[in-house]
C-alpha cells in the first residue's frame, strides 16, 4: 500500500473514533430546551405531521389513479375504436358533397359537347 494512502486511512480512522468519542460521552447527560429552541422543536414536529398527512393522501391519490387508469383501459377493450375521427368524417363528407355536385353539373348540361364561340 502506499504511504499516502495508509496516511489518509490512519486520518480518517482517527476522527471517526474521536467523533464517536464525542457522541458517546454526551449521552447521558441533556441539556434543558430555550424557549427558541421549543417553539423550533414543535415547528418542525407540526411540518411533520402535515408532512406525514400529505403522504398519506399522496399514497389514497396514487391508488385511486391507478384504478382509473384500469378503469380507463377496460373501457378502451369494451368499446369498438372508431375508424375516423370528428375531423376526418367532416373532411369526407365535404368530399362526397364535392362530387356530388360535380356529378349533378355532368348530368344537367347533358353530357355533350358543344363548341363555344365568342360572339363578336
Amino acid at each position: 500500500m502506499r504511504s499516502g494512502s495508509l496516511c489518509l486511512l490512519l486520518v480518517v480512522f482517527s476522527v471517526s473514533v474521536s467523533a464517536h468519542a464525542e457522541e458517546s460521552s454526551g449521552v447521558g447527560t441533556t441539556t434543558p430546551l430555550s424557549p427558541s429552541n421549543r417553539n423550533q422543536v414543535a415547528e418542525v414536529q407540526q411540518r411533520l405531521n402535515v408532512s406525514d398527512q400529505q403522504r398519506e393522501e399522496l399514497s389514497h391519490l396514487r391508488q385511486e389513479n391507478q384504478r382509473l387508469m384500469l378503469q380507463l383501459k377496460a373501457s378502451q377493450i369494451a368499446s369498438p375504436q372508431r375508424l375516423l375521427t370528428e375531423q376526418q368524417q367532416w373532411f369526407v363528407a365535404g368530399g362526397g358533397v364535392a362530387i356530388i355536385a360535380l356529378l349533378c353539373g355532368i348530368f344537367a348540361s347533358g353530357w355533350r359537347r358543344q363548341r363555344r364561340q365568342w360572339i363578336n
